[in-house]
């Protein structure tokens, strides 16, 4: 009977092992997207990297940071050059994507959170949601990362 009790204590600590990891990860997509939604309406900032204002990198760097500890680069062409290329079609919530606007290459980002739309820091209207379909942002896209 000792022998059946520990057999079947031993499988479940296997299996909750096997678990724990995945549930880990699902949880910090959701962590960085909740993260980012804190701060919707904050103001814009040039170079600005904190609640008080966010350009579209610094507000990247400050959520992931919050999030999962993790350090972004400054810019939004630096960030581009990190993580795993995801094709449209696979973005999960927490990806990061990449438009083309003032200047050829990733000049701005945002945090995908699905059904097709992103939180970002916008010039014109601080952090806020928009439409990767909307007729400014699907033409500026130029691809997604997982990091």
């Amino acid at each position: 009977m000792k022998r059946i009790v520990v057999a079947a204590l031993l499988s479940l600590s296997i299996l909750f092992s096997l678990v724990a990891p995945f549930d880990t990860a699902e949880a910090s997509t959701k962590d960085i997207v909740a993260e980012g939604m804190k701060y919707i309406g904050t103001k814009y900032k040039f170079g600005g990297t904190t609640p008080s204002g966010f350009d579209c990198s610094g507000f990247l760097g400050y959520t992931y940071k919050k999030a999962t500890g993790k350090t972004l680069p400054r810019t939004a062409a630096s960030i581009f050059t990190k993580g795993k290329a995801v094709a449209k079609a696979d973005l999960l919530e927490g990806d990061l994507v990449f438009f083309t606007t003032y200047k050829k290459g990733a000049s701005h980002a945002g945090i995908y959170i699905g059904n097709n739309k992103f939180i970002h820091a916008s010039s014109s209207k601080g952090v806020r949601i928009d439409s990767l379909n909307s007729s400014y942002w699907k033409n500026k896209y130029i691809g997604s990362k997982r990091i």
